[in-house]
């Protein structure tokens, strides 16, 4: 079962149902609504933490989640849940250069991961102020995946299993190819669960 973490987004429900469209339909929790062991007793196969108005350390459950289940659980993080990715494994969370609400912005990207087969540059609708820079630590076990036109973090992966995150907003009606992310990100998920139980 698909678990998206709800950080009291508008957007959550898009979310939703854009997986749901691509065969993957979700339960839906609030991140006060649980601690981390109600999480895990879902028996989630994948989770979405959803975008939202915080900063991680404000966000619920949604942090915690990240470090404790990060590993064992693909996740995939969006705007905010992207951010509580990049606290968790050290990243320092900054002032963007300029707030982005509700923009198209065009993003660069390797064309691999949940990028697999999407143009070069792609368009994505943007909401945030806050971003993940780059420390040490980050470095040691995330990498970039993609980036703004101003050299921003857009997207990053960890290097070891299937936790990634995007700081845009791909259900957006803002961004192109919202659904092929989406489904990327369902494909890498199962394709890892193959390799551990061969």
């Amino acid at each position: 079962m698909l678990l998206i973490i709800d950080n009291y987004d508008s957007f959550v429900f898009n979310v939703a149902r854009y997986c749901a469209e691509l065969g993957h339909p979700a339960q839906v929790i609030r991140n006060d609504a649980v601690n981390v062991a109600e999480v895990e007793r879902f028996a989630p196969t994948e989770i979405i933490i959803s975008p939202g108005p915080a900063a991680p350390d404000a966000a619920g459950v949604s942090l915690e989640v990240v470090r404790r289940l990060s590993g064992r659980v693909p996740i995939l993080g969006l705007c905010l849940g992207h951010q509580c990715i990049g606290a968790a494994f050290g990243g320092r969370i900054a002032r963007a250069r300029e707030p982005m609400h509700g923009r198209a912005s065009a993003i660069s990207h390797g064309r691999a991961g949940l990028f697999h087969g999407l143009p070069v540059p792609l368009t994505v609708g943007r909401y945030h102020s806050l971003i993940v820079a780059e420390t040490p630590d980050f470095n040691r076990c995330l990498r970039v995946t993609a980036r703004s036109e101003k050299g921003e973090i857009m997207a990053l992966a960890h290097t070891d299993h299937p936790t990634f995150g995007v700081q845009f907003h791909p259900e957006s009606i803002l961004s192109e190819k919202g659904h092929e992310i989406f489904g990327n990100f369902f494909r890498m998920t199962a394709e890892w669960r193959s390799n551990a139980v061969a």
